[in-house]
């Protein structure tokens, strides 16, 4: 069976300063999925896992663990900004703005903030995105700055594809 190979994402060249992402995905974080993250990460704070005391703390039940929420938003991003290629330079600024819980649908807007030319590697660019991650009721949960290189649209001819 032969695969077909379906070309995805943007190139250094697509990603004008000011060019805004509307993520078309969004991702409904479940129960499970909060608790698994929890077992997986050995993340084992009570307001995780426990309904009746994350009330007594002030919240309206069980919150989803906010790095589940950030890599959640992230996921989101990758179509639009990083799955043409690139190596992942680094978030800065993480800002958790809201807790989110079971049943929150989360939402990616994306905003482009910088590009410049790599010096070390020709053909690749570093691009910098603003991008804010938001409930299904478009109230913000948090927000971060992201880099990548992106491969030049005539370095990825020249490297075969």
């Amino acid at each position: 069976m032969a695969v077909k190979r379906v070309a995805r994402g943007c190139f250094y060249d697509d990603f004008t300063e000011g060019r805004v992402f509307e993520h078309h995905w969004g991702r409904t974080l479940t129960t499970e999925d909060g608790l698994l993250f929890n077992n997986l990460t050995m993340n084992y704070n009570p307001i995780y896992f426990n309904v009746e005391y994350a009330r007594r703390l002030g919240y309206d039940g069980m919150v989803v663990p906010p790095l589940l929420v950030m890599t959640t938003v992230l996921g989101l991003t990758v179509e639009d900004l990083s799955e043409a290629g690139g190596p992942f330079l680094g978030i800065d600024d993480v800002k958790f703005l809201r807790p989110v819980y079971a049943g929150d649908t989360l939402y990616a807007r994306s905003k482009v903030l910088s590009r410049r030319e790599s010096q070390s590697r020709p053909g690749w660019g570093i691009v910098e995105w603003h991008t804010t991650g938001a409930n299904q009721r478009g109230e913000p949960v948090l927000e971060y700055r992201r880099r990548n290189l992106a491969r030049k649209h005539d370095g990825a001819i020249a490297a075969g594809g």
